[in-house]
């Protein structure tokens, strides 16, 4: 489960008990045990502070045209800004993308620890950034009101939504505004927002329409945030907010047109993944009947992902298990001609990432490739013979982020359940190993942990809380038998 945010601080009086210090200790080793990166070193963070005081901004100038970003609240590495348009019966989206291969010089100490990290890294208590604070929160950081060297993206859209004609190029940008989803999304709801926010609704509707219509999917988990209420933890869930759906489609939009590019250039590197594979996709069909909600045979996957309702904590077991269906992305790098296979199935259609470079290592190559093809200039080497190396960097960095995230999620899962012990809860038996254990969701706090007895797929059960180990981030529970 996705945690935004985790409170380790009591909310009725500030003051820490044992279980938040066992949290915060549990989350600490955790640091440790998976040596993640600290603190950036002294030549890196003088290499980056250089980097920002010789840096010059790009002559074309589009800081006249009021870009905003949305992101979640609290947010400081500022990736794109949006502005869009109506052109005719159709739209023109201006996408501002942070000039992150402005700051880092090829072959310097800062481009060698970037490559070792590959991304930013977020736990529940802390984020692990890419770049040093002084580019990857300031200096190319899409703040408001500052002006920023970006890669800026117009995008020509018919009616339907369907991409007629595209243009690249850096330029200086101001962005007018730092929004959040909830504030977008309650200006459009409230009928007050300005025309742009508007447009973004109508051409993220008509972009997921298109999506439908080429068999696309998606994963719309909830987001959760971990807080202490003084005596125990809490989960609070929230579905996402539809601007965040239909501002996902602006990034699907940009990273379908940095494929395409690259793939008429024929030099690049692709995000790839492909189609589920008939195994897993028979074991979910199963679990999906064992739970209730069969996938019809005549519905695609993608289809029948948007219809589960995620409050319901049957379906919700199932929107995470379809995690199945998305296995075996990477990355494809290819120079000379475009590589056998160029689909991410899950998109359904090539794609590249390239909306998220202060985040995300690869994007800083992708970019200025894309810049290169779009007007036929010559592509930077140094982009060029970073392809290569790039895919196991990114699989080392993606390996090491998904171990943050699991054993984060077992950690704070074993703290929220910690006050619990003893208690008695329903539960839904999302699968099983031997008749004799498997696994469960029990429905209020939302979480999935291991249980032992007798079980079957899906089937609800009572399961009694036997333990609840911070430290070990271990979470278990027993069958009750019902008599």
């Amino acid at each position: 489960m996705p945690y935004s945010h985790i409170d380790l601080t009591s909310a009725a009086d500030k003051t820490r008990g044992a279980a938040q210090d066992e949290l915060a200790w549990s989350l600490a080793d955790l640091r440790v045990e998976l040596e993640l990166p600290a603190d950036f070193s002294d030549e890196v963070l003088k290499q980056a502070k250089e980097a920002v005081n010789a840096h010059t901004m790009p002559e074309p100038d589009y800081t006249e045209l009021p870009f905003v970003t949305i992101d979640p609240p609290g947010s400081t590495d500022l990736d794109q800004a949006v502005l869009i348009e109506r052109a005719g019966s159709g739209y023109r989206v201006y996408y501002a993308i942070a000039d992150v291969p402005a700051f880092v010089r090829p072959g310097s100490a800062l481009d060698v620890e970037t490559r070792r990290r590959g991304q930013t890294i977020y736990a529940p208590d802390s984020r692990i950034p890419l770049h040093p604070e002084v580019i990857g929160e300031d200096a190319a950081s899409l703040l408001p009101n500052q002006i920023r060297p970006a890669y800026v993206w117009e995008f020509d859209l018919d009616g339907e939504g369907r991409l007629t004609a595209s243009a690249l190029q850096r330029a200086r940008i101001q962005s007018t505004a730092q929004l959040t989803y909830e504030e977008v999304q309650k200006d459009i709801d409230a009928g007050t927002a300005p025309e742009s926010f508007n447009l973004l609704k109508e051409v993220g509707k008509a972009r997921i329409a298109l999506e439908r219509a080429r068999g696309g999917a998606s994963l719309a988990l909830p987001e959760q945030e971990v807080e202490h209420d003084g005596r125990r933890y809490l989960i609070n869930a929230r579905p996402p907010f539809e601007v965040e759906n239909w501002n996902a489609q602006i990034s699907l939009l940009t990273g379908m047109a940095a494929a395409e590019l690259m793939l008429h250039g024929n030099v690049g590197i692709l995000r790839t993944m492909p189609p589920p594979q008939a195994d897993a996709v028979s074991e979910y069909r199963q679990q999906t009947k064992a739970l209730g909600n069969p996938w019809p045979e005549d519905i695609p996957y993608g289809e029948y992902l948007r219809s589960l309702d995620t409050s319901d904590p049957k379906q919700l077991a199932l929107m995470f298990a379809a995690a199945s269906l998305f296995r075996g992305a990477g990355y494809t790098p290819f120079d000379g001609a475009a590589p056998p296979e160029s689909v991410q199935a899950a998109v359904a259609a090539p794609y590249a990432h390239a909306t998220a470079p202060l985040r995300r290592l690869v994007d800083r190559f992708v970019l200025p490739i894309c810049e290169a093809i779009a007007n036929n200039k010559k592509i930077p080497e140094w982009a060029r013979q970073a392809l290569p190396e790039l895919p196991s960097l990114m699989a080392s960095s993606d390996q090491l982020t998904s171990r943050v995230e699991r054993e984060s999620l077992n950690a704070v899962e074993a703290a929220v359940m910690s006050s619990f012990v003893g208690d008695v809860f329903d539960a839904v038996v999302i699968s099983t190993r031997n008749g004799t254990s498997g696994t469960i969701q029990i429905k209020e706090p939302p979480v999935t942990a291991r249980c032992e007895g007798k079980l079957t797929t899906g089937t609800t059960i009572r399961a009694e809380l036997v333990s609840a180990d911070i430290a070990k981030r271990e979470v278990l529970f027993k069958t009750v038998d019902v008599g």
